[in-house]
């Protein structure tokens, strides 16, 4: 593959099989809580859409911010490379299963007042408004799917901007939001027209609307080697799993010392070689209530391999209990 994902023929095949996938689901299956089902998630959902010309986040070292100023041909490349976890579009990734989005909002710095952008090192050219009126164009054409979307990490974002992005929300999705309570089944769900789980890292806002539910836990390993990652989330199994929705991020991270050591490499290079071993664990999951259960599983690259679909499969296992 030489480091790139080929994608065109797996997601057309994807697409036929996953984008009804819940509303497929064995009817025994209706009246399990989302907390309890398997879940597959895409991390950095926004990445395949990061501006190569994007400042670097506010967020990030102000010796990076330095030196993407002062030798921006050599820093800033190498910053791209290594931020960008996805390649298919927000409509792809939903056409192929994917009900769980992970949205890091942020405000440039000196960017127009409301215009809100993602992030992941940089900044994204889509702006929050248009994605989200996209995905709820998408569930209108699909009204049994139910989407999660996790709206986190936020950078330079008021309290102003924050009623903004709310206001957004409201106005784009209205009665497809599920209101905050207990974690709903599909059939609940359903039988009120709700679609849309919104997650909320801002615990300010969440108090404030009733639309929003609380930050949901992700299990980030930040973990150069995939040994290291499984021994990471199979730790944090023996703990024992949240009592609410969470997501087992199956993500590579890399470090200073990697990016210099493998000067020809990407986050994808890293990343796609890897993918059989995570795989294979994947594979291995239980959702359920069980304390070493999972739940919503997120990965990188969505659609070069069938994580998407192992990851659904795994419900089957709750009609064998």
């Amino acid at each position: 593959m030489g480091g790139q994902v080929s994608t065109s023929s797996s997601c057309q095949h994807l697409c036929c099989t996953n984008a009804d996938w819940m509303s497929q689901l064995c009817p025994r299956l209706w009246d399990v809580p989302l907390h309890h089902l398997s879940i597959p998630g895409s991390h950095d959902t926004m990445t395949y859409c990061l501006n190569k010309k994007s400042p670097i986040s506010q967020k990030e070292s102000q010796l990076l911010q330095l030196l993407s100023k002062v030798l921006p041909c050599i820093t800033c490349p190498l910053v791209f490379k290594w931020s960008v976890t996805q390649v298919l579009n927000i409509t792809e990734q939903l056409d192929v299963g994917v009900r769980y989005l992970d949205l890091r909002v942020a405000h440039m710095a000196g960017g127009s007042e409301k215009n809100l952008h993602f992030v992941h090192m940089v900044y994204t050219t889509a702006l929050v408004e248009d994605t989200l009126t996209e995905i709820s164009e998408w569930l209108g054409n699909h009204p049994q799917e139910v989407v999660i979307l996790a709206c986190r990490n936020f950078e330079g974002m008021t309290e102003d901007l924050h009623e903004y992005l709310v206001s957004c929300i409201k106005i784009i999705f209205g009665d497809m939001l599920c209101p905050r309570g207990e974690v709903p089944t599909l059939r609940q769900l359903w039988a009120c027209g709700h679609q849309v789980v919104v997650s909320y890292e801002d615990e300010g806002s969440v108090s404030r609307h009733r639309e929003l539910w609380p930050s949901i836990p992700y299990w980030w390993g930040n973990k150069v080697k995939t040994s290291d990652l499984i021994q990471y989330l199979e730790f944090k199994k023996s703990v024992g799993r949240p009592d609410q929705l969470f997501v087992a991020g199956i993500n590579l991270t890399e470090n200073l010392l990697y990016v210099l050591t493998h000067p020809a490499e990407s986050l994808q290079r890293m990343t796609l070689p890897r993918l059989p071993c995570l795989e294979a664990w994947v594979r291995e999951q239980c959702p359920g209530p069980g304390s070493r259960c999972t739940n919503i599983i997120a990965g990188d690259f969505i659609g070069a391999d069938d994580f998407v679909s192992n990851v659904i499969r795994l419900n089957d296992k709750l009609l064998r209990c």
